[in-house]
């Protein structure tokens, strides 16, 4: 029977708690995956996955307006006619958006200012349930768990350390490389 150790990614890409889920999201990307153990120095404290961020945001107030009135939406005077010598016309913007010292770039969602990601770190996102499996576990006993606990991936430990992460893509892997067979599962 084929085990865990033998399908999981050894190599583990990790996260930590501290940082910015711009950071965060960065290094999924970067590395071409859903998601990551979060690690507080050596222990794992939860898993960041990318539905974990979108429904972070999804959940968190829009608090860049500041107060409730901009969040309810703001009535504009009607536009008065633009004499030469005036200010430009879209110097409204800047009146309604923030104060005199503020720039179009502050106001640009690239700005940290409504940067929402720059202002939220991976511990407010992320699972504090995490699904863990034994390295020498059978892979269907583990694909069980992983189904039962709803999740795309699990962390394997040996003697509580981390020493890979077993996800759905590395079962499916298995089954097309012919290392795990659905018949060896299937009884009489």
């Amino acid at each position: 029977m084929l085990r865990v150790r033998e399908i999981m990614t050894p190599h583990v890409v990790t996260l930590s708690p501290d940082a910015t889920l711009r950071e965060a999201i960065e290094t999924l990307v970067s590395c071409r995956i859903g998601g990551a153990p979060v690690l507080d120095g050596t222990k794992v404290v939860g898993v960041l996955s990318a539905p974990d961020v979108l429904e972070f945001e999804s959940e968190t107030p829009d608090t860049r307006h500041g107060d409730e009135e901009a969040s309810e939406g703001t009535m504009l005077e009607p536009a008065e006619e633009w004499m030469e010598g005036d200010d430009a016309p879209a110097a409204f913007f800047t009146d309604l958006w923030g104060g005199p010292d503020t720039t179009i770039s502050d106001l640009s969602p690239e700005g940290d200012q409504w940067n929402f990601l720059n202002e939220h770190s991976v511990a407010e996102a992320m699972s504090r349930s995490v699904c863990t499996l034994p390295a020498n576990l059978e892979v269907s006993a583990g694909a069980q768990r992983m189904l039962a606990a709803g999740v795309q991936r699990a962390l394997v430990t040996e003697d509580d350390d981390l020493i890979g992460i077993l996800t759905t893509t590395d079962i499916l892997r298995a089954v097309a490389e012919r290392r795990l067979s659905m018949r060896q599962y299937v009884f009489d």
